[in-house]
């Protein structure tokens, strides 16, 4: 990939994240609500926002992800960001993951953007499998991946050990000719 790919959707643009969007990822990723089931405590300076900008762009140089910022087209604030991580090429496998803004929450707005990234995984990448690690109490992410085709394949016992606890944490997948034949 020599460009980051800019992905447009009816009400969205999905694009990279710059050091510039710091105080908008910020605003929502301090958010005690939005951050519940990120595996992270608030943020609770600008200066995480930078260090999470960071690791976007490790993993692109990397090629161990990729992360988009979800815009609404013609207002280019970032309100929430989406994309993948833990590619592993040999094996054509990534885990998706995304957070919204609270103020957008409900809207329809994250699926929008998990569905268009998928669509880009799986027609412009080699990627033959996408999955989803969700703690068992986050019902509306759950909900949004089996709307889009997901299955929950079974429950990893223990599997993270973040803020200070062990998570439990389904896994759902996704493969590419389920995608094919569900579009």
């Amino acid at each position: 990939m020599t460009e980051f790919p800019v992905l447009v959707t009816e009400r969205l643009v999905l694009r990279k994240i710059t050091e510039s969007d710091a105080s908008s990822i910020y605003e929502y990723l301090s958010d005690s609500e939005v951050m519940k089931y990120y595996g992270l405590e608030p943020f609770g300076s600008e200066n995480e926002a930078l260090e999470e900008i960071a690791w976007y762009n490790s993993i692109l140089e990397e090629k161990t992800g990729i992360r988009w910022g979800i815009t609404l087209k013609n207002e280019d604030k970032v309100i929430g960001s989406c994309g993948f991580l833990n590619t592993v090429s040999s094996h054509y496998r990534t885990d998706i993951g995304f957070e919204l803004s609270k103020d957008f929450w409900g809207q329809g707005i994250a699926s929008e953007a998990m569905n268009e990234i998928i669509r880009y995984a799986f027609e412009h990448t080699t990627i033959q499998r996408i999955q989803a690690l969700i703690e068992p109490l986050n019902q509306a992410s759950q909900r949004m991946v089996e709307k889009a085709g997901f299955t929950r394949e079974g429950l990893l016992r223990k599997y993270e050990y973040t803020c200070g606890k062990f998570d439990d944490l389904y896994m759902y997948g996704l493969l590419k000719e389920e995608y094919n034949t569900n579009k």
